[in-house]
């Protein structure tokens, strides 16, 4: 059996802590019943199913079926719902609607090809999860664009809103709260880059500060909206 690392064993307290954060978030979008409650919901959510998908990888070992459930949650789907979240929060809903009309189809064709691809593990293989193993290459090309449109809102939406209420003379809570959010959901992205160096680690660290900052921000905009 292959031997863990202690930070291996953090995506169980980031599972654990994203089912706390949707016992409070869920609630909240009942009463309020806004897009961007049930977007910011439903990234949570990917965000535990991703960690719950780690977690199995270090209590149970490795397997195929976690293998692609992981990449679709966690590659795939990533920071997508985070950031639409945001740009139902700052901008129109037409523009909103219709990116994530094609966005949720693309993903879907995405997902489709990971459940469809073969796997081919190499002879170095050490229980990893690791997108490297999908033997259709191609398919890692659809996380690249999805993550791109992610950034460009997670972060661009928080200057966009800082510009917006700085124009309106409103406080600049909203603003501060899409910060932290940003930065939390951004934060995975960067750890997932130290995975294709075989740093696995860095990623398990930098979702779980990533969560925390993502649920201090939700609770800037909740307590101040």
């Amino acid at each position: 059996m292959t031997a863990h690392s202690l930070p291996e064993y953090i995506p169980i307290l980031t599972t654990i802590f994203s089912i706390y954060f949707l016992r409070e978030i869920i609630p909240h979008y009942q009463q309020r019943k806004k897009n961007y409650l049930l977007w910011w919901a439903i990234g949570v959510l990917t965000f535990g199913l991703g960690t719950l998908a780690e977690s199995i990888n270090v209590l149970f070992g490795w397997s195929e079926i976690n293998l692609k459930y992981w990449y679709i949650v966690g590659a795939l789907l990533g920071g997508f719902p985070l950031a639409q979240g945001s740009v139902y929060l700052l901008m129109k809903k037409r523009f909103a609607d219709v990116t994530s009309v094609i966005f949720v189809l693309l993903i879907v064709v995405a997902s489709l090809s990971v459940i469809l691809s073969p796997i081919e593990l190499p002879d170095s293989f050490n229980g990893k999860l690791t997108g490297k193993v999908l033997a259709w290459y191609w398919v890692r090309y659809f996380s690249p664009f999805i993550n791109i449109y992610s950034f460009i809102f997670l972060v661009g939406g928080a200057i966009y809103s800082a510009i917006k209420y700085y124009r309106n003379g409103i406080k600049d809570v909203p603003f501060k709260g899409n910060i932290f959010i940003a930065i939390g959901g951004l934060l995975p992205g960067i750890g997932g880059s130290f995975t294709r160096a075989g740093y696995v680690e860095v990623l398990y660290i930098t979702e779980f500060i990533g969560l925390l900052l993502i649920y201090y921000g939700y609770k800037i905009i909740k307590e101040n909206k």
